[in-house]
């Protein structure tokens, strides 16, 4: 595109054409990917809440450690080895075991 036939103002305002172009622009694609989300969402019986809670930052997946112990009757229970050890690892340790035993491979 050869602008060098514009003047400065008219320069100016094609600027502010296109920003705002660029502004309504990125308000429908956040609301056709809102639509998406929720779309998806739906299909997979969660909220978009929890489709984005980790990638924000937000909720209770938000920065996690991965487990590097597992319980081992109970696999959903699993602790990182950061913070103040869960009761059943404290439990399992008062039996006189080893918490190596727990450690992931």
């Amino acid at each position: 595109m050869d602008l060098s036939r514009y003047s400065s103002s008219e320069l100016q305002q094609l600027k502010k054409d296109i920003d705002k172009e660029l502004r309504d622009r990125r308000k429908q694609d956040v609301k056709e990917a809102q639509k998406e989300l929720k779309n998806l969402a739906d299909r997979f019986g969660l909220t978009v809440t929890d489709l984005v809670a980790g990638a924000a930052g937000k909720g209770p997946a938000a920065r996690k450690s991965p487990d590097r112990y597992r319980h081992p009757d109970d696999p959903s229970k699993g602790w990182s080895g950061r913070g103040r050890k869960p009761a059943w690892i404290k439990a399992w340790e008062e039996k006189g075991k080893s918490i190596e035993e727990l450690k992931i491979r």
